[in-house]
C-alpha cells in the first residue's frame, strides 16, 4: 500500500507541474522553499538540545498552534521549537508570530520517503507534534521506524475527509498506528478516529486550541487602518472575512443592495483568503462602481470616503475585527468548509455565516445554539446575495441584537477555553522522563475511550 501510495503521489506531482510553474510565474508560489520541501532544511546550529517539531499546514493551524508553542517554550524550556507549514502564507505568518520561541521555520518535506529521511536527519527530532489532521503516511511511517514519538494535536476529521478516508480504511488504520496519541477536539472527531482504526486507548478529546488563542488586542495596526480609512463608530462597516470565489462578487451584490434599502451609508472592509487572488478582487472592485481603496496603496484623500476597502495584506485580519459592526466569515456560501469563527468572536463581534461551514461544525453548532451567530440558509450563488443582504439589513436595523449577539459569542469564546493546559499535559506522555500515560485523568478520556 506505501508503494502505491508513493506512486500515486508522484503521479499526482507530475499531472500537476503544469499548474506549478503556472502559479510559480504569475504569483511566486512553490518557489519559496523548494530545497526544504525536498528535505535540505538548514542546520539548527551547534547548540545540543532535544529538538519538537510542530507541524502547521496554513494559515489557521499556525494560528492555533500560538498558545500551544507559548505553553510549550515556557513548559521544555531544555527543548528547541522548530515549526514547518506548507503553505507560503503559512510560512510567513509562522516566522512573524513564533520568531522569538523557535529556532526555525521551514517548509514541510514532499512525502517521499528520501526527502522524509533527508527532513527528519537534519532535524533529529525527539517528538513530532502535528496540528489537526496532516496525515502524511511515509513521514509517519519513517518517523516511527525511528522511534520518534508523534501526536496529532487539535485534531478534527470533517464528515467529508471521513468519507474519504473509509474508502481506504486499512491503509489509514496502518497509518494511524504511527501515532502515539491523538489529541482531538471533539467527540465526534474522537469517534470518528477510532472507527478508523486508532486504538482508543491512546484518543483523547481535548478541547479545540483555537479557543485559547488571546482575543486579537486594538493595535498599530488597528489604529491606523482607523485612522487612515476615517473608520467613525456611527457608520457601521462590514468585515467580509477569507472569502473565496465567487464570494467577493456576492458581497459587493449585497452592499448594492444595501445601498437601496438602507438608508444610512454602510462601508466595507473585503479581506479575500488567498493573496494571489488580491487582483483578481482588485478588478471586481473596480468594474463594481463603487468607491474603493486598497490597503497597500500609498494613503491618498480617496480613503476618506471609500465604501469599500481591499485589504490585501497578510496577517492584518485579526487586527481589524474590533472595527468591524458585523463580520463576515468566508468559504462557507460556496462549500469550502468555512473558516475560523472564533476570531471575531473572542472580540465580541457580530458574527454571519454562510451554509457550508463543516470545517468548524462543532464550534458554528455551539455558537448558533447560543444566539451568538447567524447563518444562512443553503442557496446557489445567484439567490445568496438576496439572503446575505437580507440578513445585513436585519443586523443593521437592530444594534441591541448586534450587540448581544456579540457578547454571547464572546461568553462563549470565554467559557471554552482550557485545551492548552489538557494539550500539554497529554503530551508530556510522549516526552522522555515525563508523566507516563495512564497518569493523564479520565476526565480528558472521550466517552468512548476504555475507562471513561
Amino acid at each position: 500500500m506505501y508503494l502505491a501510495y508513493s506512486l500515486l503521489l508522484t503521479l499526482g506531482l507530475l499531472i500537476l507541474v503544469p499548474r506549478f510553474i503556472f502559479q510559480a510565474i504569475a504569483h511566486g508560489k512553490y518557489v519559496a522553499g523548494f530545497r526544504e520541501r525536498l528535505g535540505l532544511i538548514p542546520d539548527l546550529g551547534h547548540e545540543v538540545k532535544p529538538v519538537i517539531w510542530i507541524h502547521c499546514v496554513s494559515v489557521g493551524e499556525t494560528q492555533a498552534a500560538r498558545p500551544l508553542v507559548r505553553h510549550l517554550y515556557s513548559e521544555f524550556p531544555h527543548h528547541l521549537l522548530v515549526i514547518s507549514t506548507i503553505t507560503q502564507t503559512g510560512q510567513q505568518l509562522a516566522r512573524e508570530v513564533f520568531k522569538d520561541q523557535v529556532a526555525q521555520v521551514f517548509y514541510f518535506p514532499f512525502d517521499w520517503r528520501w526527502s522524509v529521511r533527508r527532513a527528519l536527519s537534519r532535524i533529529n527530532p525527539s517528538a513530532v507534534l502535528i496540528m489537526e489532521t496532516e496525515l502524511w503516511p511515509n513521514f509517519l511511517r519513517e518517523c516511527q521506524s525511528r522511534e520518534i514519538p508523534v501526536a496529532l494535536v487539535n485534531g478534527r476529521i470533517s464528515r467529508q475527509s471521513f468519507r474519504r478516508y473509509r474508502l481506504v480504511t486499512p491503509f489509514i488504520s496502518r497509518v494511524l498506528s504511527a501515532l502515539q496519541v491523538a489529541l482531538m477536539q471533539s467527540d465526534a472527531d474522537a469517534e470518528r478516529i477510532e472507527s478508523l482504526g486508532m486504538s482508543a486507548d491512546r484518543i483523547f478529546v481535548t478541547g479545540n486550541l483555537k479557543f485559547d488563542v488571546a482575543p486579537a488586542p486594538a493595535t498599530a495596526i488597528t489604529e491606523e487602518i482607523r485612522n487612515r480609512f476615517r473608520l467613525e463608530p456611527n457608520t457601521p462597516l462590514l468585515l467580509a472575512a477569507s472569502t473565496h470565489a465567487p464570494e467577493e462578487k456576492i458581497i459587493v451584490e449585497s452592499l448594492l443592495n444595501l445601498k437601496h434599502s438602507y438608508k444610512n451609508p454602510v462601508r466595507l472592509l473585503l479581506a479575500p483568503r488567498h493573496p494571489e487572488r488580491f487582483q483578481e478582487v482588485a478588478s471586481i472592485l473596480q468594474s463594481s462602481g463603487l468607491k474603493w481603496a486598497r490597503r497597500t496603496q500609498a494613503p491618498g484623500e480617496g480613503d476618506y470616503d471609500a465604501e469599500v476597502i481591499l485589504l490585501d495584506t497578510i496577517g492584518e485580519l485579526p487586527a481589524t475585527y474590533s472595527l468591524a459592526s458585523i463580520v463576515f466569515v468566508g468559504g462557507s456560501i460556496i462549500d469550502r468548509g468555512g473558516h475560523n469563527v472564533l476570531e471575531p468572536a473572542a472580540v465580541g463581534a457580530c458574527i454571519v455565516t454562510g451554509a457550508h461551514t463543516s470545517n468548524f461544525r462543532a464550534i458554528v453548532d455551539l455558537l448558533e445554539k447560543g444566539n451568538a451567530l447567524l447563518q444562512l440558509s443553503p442557496s446557489d450563488a445567484s439567490g445568496a446575495a438576496t439572503l446575505l443582504s437580507n440578513a445585513l439589513l436585519e443586523l443593521l436595523m437592530d444594534s441591541e441584537r448586534r450587540i448581544r449577539m456579540g457578547a454571547r459569542a464572546k461568553q462563549l469564546f470565554d467559557d471554552n477555553r482550557g485545551a492548552t493546559e489538557k494539550t500539554i499535559r497529554i503530551i508530556s506522555t510522549v516526552m522522555p522522563n515525563k508523566l507516563p500515560l495512564n497518569s493523564v485523568t479520565d476526565s480528558f478520556l472521550p466517552s468512548n475511550a476504555p475507562g471513561s
